[in-house]
């Protein structure tokens, strides 16, 4: 990315991973815009299940981003999609939705308009932003890219731990093998491994990977 142009940190990963608690860890300790891009699924999957859209119908579905009223707001630091003024922070952690991610997400339509509209943050200066391809697709100008995964045992406690249960193996098989944007791990990214180690010890690893990268990146060349 170009100097004057904001800074993004790109937190990519697999399920259950820790992208979204490393992520809002890290910029608040660097006092950046948070953008959890999943959030932004999701709520478009909550607008097609209340809009009684068929999520199964690629075509209704992506019909539909160009007719609903959107506005992206920063409120305390974090990103938010916002629907005809509302943000439905509940409603788009039940199940039902949930379970209707998976599907409006591989509309190839959904994935270009979601990545306007997560490139459009950048309105908000600086930016940590996490997801499934936001080194690969959304920022692949990025210079500062990191891949968090964890062995399938580890996540999996950790999505029973938030009550909810899912096959993190086909889930992770169905994101990779995705026709458009697939999970993978970007170009140049650095991978963190969270199995064993606490939230607070993989955001310091991040902050201190990102740090002296901007440090060896702006430094002055020799005339």
């Amino acid at each position: 990315m170009k100097n004057d142009q904001p800074i993004v940190i790109a937190i990519d990963g697999t399920s259950a991973s820790g992208k979204s608690t490393n992520a809002k860890l890290v910029a608040s300790k660097l006092g950046y815009a948070y953008v959890d891009t999943g959030a932004m699924y999701r709520t478009l999957a909550w607008y097609c299940l209340k809009s009684r859209i068929d999520i199964h119908d690629p075509k209704a579905v992506g019909q539909l981003c160009k007719k609903w009223k959107t506005k992206l707001m920063c409120l305390d630091g974090h990103v938010r999609l916002m629907v005809d003024g509302y943000y439905p922070e509940k409603e788009i952690r039940t199940a039902e939705t949930s379970a209707a991610v998976p599907h409006v997400a591989a509309v190839p339509k959904v994935r270009d308009w979601m990545k306007q509209k997560q490139r459009d943050c950048i309105q908000f200066g600086n930016l940590v932003m996490e997801g499934r391809d936001i080194g690969s697709n959304v920022f692949p100008e990025t210079e500062y890219k990191f891949y968090l995964d964890a062995n399938l045992a580890e996540r999996s406690k950790r999505r029973e731990a938030e009550g909810v249960q899912e096959d993190l193996a086909k889930r992770d098989q169905r994101d990779s093998q995705r026709s458009t944007a697939p999970l993978m791990v970007p170009l140049g990214a650095c991978v963190v491994n969270t199995s064993g180690q606490t939230p607070q010890e993989s955001s310091q690893h991040i902050i201190d990977t990102f740090q002296e990268q901007f440090s060896n990146r702006n430094e002055p060349t020799a005339s």
